[in-house]
């Protein structure tokens, strides 16, 4: 009896609001994340956005997969390859503003005259291209995450912030600032 009550809990979990993932399925996933690499304080957190994404699948419409605990550990194991990915964008992102902080002139006063003359490019540039330049490079968001905030493909976030970071470099040769 047992059984079959859980059985019919996970088929029906899509439209009760039941937990999506059994107790099982949680342990596989979090194996497959933590023999992914991800830390221990994030398991957690790639639990959740399996669970999450079995609810968005159930949500959309879309049947539940013929296996959820076999689809979600590919997803978890996709999640182990984000993170992964993530790691490393922050280490070059780190790499970069630490390159950045060494300065090429010794004065203090170089490094404020470029602050000065970037956030002076900043202000003439059109809103769209600021804004994409400043959600990019000031928040580190991602191109993907850019385009969905703003409701614009990909593409046309990529040739703004082309447009707007050669606008700014010629404004900087221009002042003769770099």
């Amino acid at each position: 009896m047992l059984r079959g009550r859980a059985r019919r809990g996970r088929e029906a979990h899509a439209g009760t609001g039941d937990d999506p993932l059994d107790a099982a399925q949680e342990r596989r996933v979090r194996a497959v994340l933590a023999l992914g690499g991800v830390p221990q304080a994030d398991l957690l957190d790639g639990v959740q956005q399996v669970r999450l994404r079995l609810l968005e699948r159930a949500a959309s419409g879309r049947e539940a997969p013929r296996d959820v605990s076999a689809w979600a550990a590919v997803v978890a194991s996709n999640l182990a390859m984000d993170w992964h990915r993530a790691k490393r964008r922050q280490e070059r992102l780190g790499e970069r503003l630490a390159a950045l902080r060494q300065p090429a002139h010794p004065s203090g006063e170089d490094t404020s005259v470029l602050s000065v003359a970037v956030a002076q490019g900043l202000d003439e540039l059109p809103d769209a291209q600021r804004q994409v330049v400043v959600l990019r490079f000031y928040a580190d968001l991602p191109v993907r995450s850019i385009a969905e905030q703003l409701g614009v493909p990909e593409g046309t976030v990529k040739s703004r912030l082309h447009t707007a970071v050669r606008a700014l470099r010629a404004r900087l040769h221009e002042d003769e600032v770099v």
